[in-house]
């Protein structure tokens, strides 16, 4: 019983760690839809995660034959899940480019003007594609720590809880902070290039990838604090 429960926390745990992504890209997604829609699609794309990881667990058979190779490129054999993580990959890295570029692009013009309106519906099915990529990961973490569906659909649950808890504050963390925004996006541009690498086998340690993710928030975080306290401004440019 007790190996059971260690069991369930430790997957818990590693399911919320690997979630975080997600979390960031529904943020960066919902920011751009009206007040009174946010809350309604954070809602859909996290329940659409957990649905999303739990007909993946219930289909084991399936995800384990994802990683049998169905193409060949050179000397590389390509399965099913590396096709998804590079596929997933490369929308990730497109919509991370476009929106920092995007964000770049409006500071030229007149903040007064509003932006351009994006459909619900459009969000919702950007996040839900993005769901499956991030799920697989998830999927084969649980497959590879227990044997047992309940344990692995119940930590999916609980994890999936945990973040529609909190998604709502880091939502509103990442709009209130533009080089938090920034930051985030920077994060899904390394995450995008990180899915392609484990597309093509080369696997980097996601330890690495957090440990980043932790030191470059850790120093922001600094940076907005000294920012609130003394209220530094950038200096004019000298003609």
């Amino acid at each position: 019983m007790s190996e059971l429960i260690i069991s369930f926390l430790t997957l818990t745990i590693l399911e919320i760690v690997l979630g975080i992504d997600n979390i960031v890209f529904i943020s960066l997604l919902v920011d751009k839809l009206p007040k009174e829609e946010q809350r309604k699609a954070r809602f859909i794309g996290l329940s659409a995660a957990m649905f999303v990881r739990i007909l993946l667990l219930l289909g084991i058979s399936f995800v384990m034959g994802l990683t049998a190779p169905i193409i060949e490129i050179g000397a590389e054999e390509i399965s099913g899940r590396d096709l998804i993580l590079i596929i997933g990959g490369l929308f990730l890295l497109y919509k991370s480019v476009s929106e920092i570029h995007e964000r770049f692009d409006s500071s030229k013009h007149d903040h007064s003007i509003s932006p351009r309106r994006v459909s619900f519906a459009s969000i919702i099915t950007q996040i839900v594609l993005l769901d499956i990529v991030f799920s697989l990961d998830s999927v084969i973490t649980a497959i590879g720590m227990s044997q047992e569906i309940a344990i692995m659909v119940g930590a999916v649950v609980v994890a999936v809880i945990f973040m529609m808890i909190f998604s709502k504050k880091i939502s509103i963390f990442i709009a209130k902070h533009h080089s938090i925004k920034i930051l985030a996006l920077a994060f899904l541009v390394m995450i995008g290039v990180l899915l392609i690498a484990e597309g093509f086998d080369q696997h980097i340690p996601k330890g690495y990838i957090y440990f980043a993710m932790a030191f470059s928030i850790g120093v922001e975080m600094i940076n907005i604090k000294l920012d609130q306290r003394y209220g530094f401004v950038a200096p004019e440019p000298k003609d």
